[in-house]
């Protein structure tokens, strides 16, 4: 499957952003823009990290110091939102072990999950979340991919009760879970939920990403590349003629750009392996957000 490592063009430089005066959102000196947590207040940077298959390699490897590199970029150039799983091939152990290193743990929201289909199996799984990640807590708490929903999130509840996680929420990766998606907004009371919305799937602005801002819900965003296989779309092919003035200077930037446009949206959660990647990355969070015709534009080109 095409992956952002065959795909992106590499950037080696940061930019300072562009004033955005849209009240929404804070300008900090690191130029990352930010958005609010609807539930508490705390603003988070629009560019945050995500750890499934970066992350997934051997401590002490060559692999592994370079992501201590990406992180140093990540942190440096204003990051705190990384995002990771149990399910991950043992990438929140390598998140935890880097973090640890590098004393970047109180610089760090760190976003986990629980996928277990029992009480049993869910309290296993945090126990061991917490020993892989160094920590005795974290910040936010999802259920993956609404996994027995209905028995974990109470779970999570009772986590957040006792201060083990800060916020909890719900995740899914694909349109097929939209629907169950907008009934548990419309339901429970979440301080997060995670999904999928990028230039070829944009559904999820349909119903979710208004229902969720509505809700006062924050929302993190998954597969704005969709896993890559953007890239093999674009390649080759020159950016719109108005992307220069919109700041951006790669696709990444773009599909980046593109998702944190939408109001609702809190972070974007884009994974990568490679410092000028997370460069890249970067620097989507600063400068002008996209116009409603330019987002309509996209979506056309790429649906």
């Amino acid at each position: 499957m095409p992956t952002r490592r065959h795909f992106l063009a590499a950037s080696a430089t940061l930019a300072a952003g562009l004033a955005f005066t849209r009240a929404a959102f804070a300008q900090p000196r690191t130029g990352l823009l930010t958005r609010k947590i609807p539930a508490t207040g705390e603003a988070l940077p629009v560019i945050g990290a995500g750890t499934s298959g970066s992350f997934e390699v051997e401590a002490g490897s060559a692999e592994y110091q370079q992501l201590k590199e990406v992180l140093k970029v990540f942190f440096n150039g204003g990051g705190r939102v990384i995002d990771t799983s149990p399910n991950y091939g043992g990438a929140d152990a390598m998140l935890g072990q880097l973090l640890e290193e590098g004393g970047w743990r109180d610089n760090t929201f760190i976003a986990t999950k629980i996928a277990a289909d029992s009480r049993a199996g869910a309290e296993a799984q945090w126990a061991g979340s917490l020993q892989k990640l160094r920590t005795d807590k974290v910040d936010l708490l999802q259920i993956h991919n609404l996994r027995d929903w209905r028995h974990q999130l109470p779970y999570a509840r009772e986590l957040k009760a006792q201060g083990l996680t800060r916020y909890v929420g719900v995740t899914h990766y694909i349109d097929s879970g939209l629907d169950e998606l907008e009934q548990i907004l419309r339901s429970e009371a979440l301080d997060f939920i995670q999904i999928h919305y990028s230039v070829n799937a944009p559904n999820a602005a349909r119903t979710v990403l208004p229902l969720a801002q509505d809700k006062g819900v924050a929302v993190l965003i998954n597969r704005a590349f969709d896993d890559g296989r953007l890239f093999a779309r674009v390649k080759g092919q020159a950016l719109p003629g108005w992307a220069t003035e919109a700041g951006i200077g790669s696709w990444a930037q773009l599909f980046l750009k593109f998702a944190i446009s939408h109001p609702a949206v809190t972070t974007v959660i884009p994974a990568t392996s490679r410092p000028d990647r997370q460069l890249d990355q970067l620097k989507a969070g600063s400068g002008p957000l996209l116009g409603a015709q330019q987002q309509q534009e996209l979506i056309k080109q790429f649906g």
